[in-house]
């Protein structure tokens, strides 16, 4: 009955006026995956997720949800999702609102069920207006729930909640994905997607500039990152040593980003006082920032879209 791809994008692009806002995104996405969409502001993370949930027609190329257009598989309760803001009335409660929202749904998921899953049953009789704006997100995600959906898609889904209710929400989300469900979220928080995605797509410019694990992304910043205490360094000193790309000076600290880290590292221990010596692979803010910056044309990447 269902395309293999619980989201297929082939050549999408989106225009509003002058501004190209998604050019030319090619996507596939298994069922049970939990993807994250990572970019800049404006980088097109958003646009695509209105796509995909059909509340924006693209400009050109085609959109698939399980082999059907978007407003079928909607129709048919297999998308469900969960927006940064608005579809609240404030002077409901909590259970309230959970009540009235599943009577949109002609099957549906038992509602002390959802919000249970959702972790918001202790605050069922709260007026939403009184809720924080992470309680509110919450909500949101038990309302759709409901229609107990193949594709969830996530647009900042953590934003507002707090430390403990960021990580009891994403240990929800994956309970979901082992049993079946495909998740799609677009976010900030770069340790979120590191930690809980399957894979990674960059986005910026509208275009796919990286599509991979955390570890693929992460191995296109190339270079590693040194760590040491040295007092009294000096930033020129240090940049003249070969194999230094760049250097940050932290009262006794220094962080250097070197293509060569080994050859560093020696050159620091034995002609320097540096001691207390750290190396790591370059982590996934550093992938971001040299796959997002100021690039119109796409690089190189681990893209799988066309397979």
């Amino acid at each position: 009955m269902y395309d293999l791809s619980a989201v297929r994008l082939r050549d999408v692009h989106k225009s509003f006026g002058s501004v190209h806002a998604v050019r030319g995104v090619s996507l596939s996405i298994r069922p049970g995956e939990i993807l994250a969409f990572l970019g800049p502001n404006g980088a097109g993370k958003t646009s695509t997720i209105d796509i995909i949930l059909g509340l924006s027609p693209p400009s050109a190329g085609e959109v698939k949800i399980f082999g059907m257009t978007p407003r079928r598989a909607i129709t048919m309760g297999l998308v469900s999702a969960v927006m940064q803001s608005g579809g609240l009335l404030k002077d409901l409660t909590v259970r309230e609102t959970v009540q009235y929202t599943s009577k949109l749904f002609t099957t549906r998921r038992p509602i002390g069920e959802v919000m249970e899953r959702a972790g918001i049953e202790p605050i069922a009789d709260r007026l939403v207006v009184k809720c924080s704006g992470g309680e509110q997100q919450r909500l949101r995600f038990a309302m759709a729930l409901l229609p107990d959906p193949e594709l969830l898609l996530l647009d900042e889904p953590t934003q507002g909640m707090d430390v403990e209710g960021r990580r009891d929400f994403w240990r929800a989300i994956r309970n979901d994905a082992e049993r079946g469900r495909t998740i799609v979220f677009a976010t900030h928080y770069l340790e979120e997607a590191d930690a809980y995605a399957d894979r990674i797509v960059f986005i910026s410019k509208g275009r796919i500039v990286a599509d991979g694990t955390a570890a693929e992304v992460k191995a296109l910043a190339s270079g590693r990152t040194i760590h040491a205490t040295l007092p009294g360094a000096d930033a020129l000193s240090l940049h003249a040593i070969p194999g230094v790309d760049e250097v940050e000076i932290r009262g006794d600290s220094v962080l250097i980003h070197s293509g060569d880290s080994d050859a560093v590292a020696r050159r620091l221990l034995n002609e320097t006082l540096a001691h207390d010596l750290e190396i790591n692979s370059r982590g996934l803010e550093d992938a971001f920032i040299t796959l997002t910056s100021g690039v119109d044309d796409p690089r190189a990447t681990t893209q799988r879209a066309s397979q």
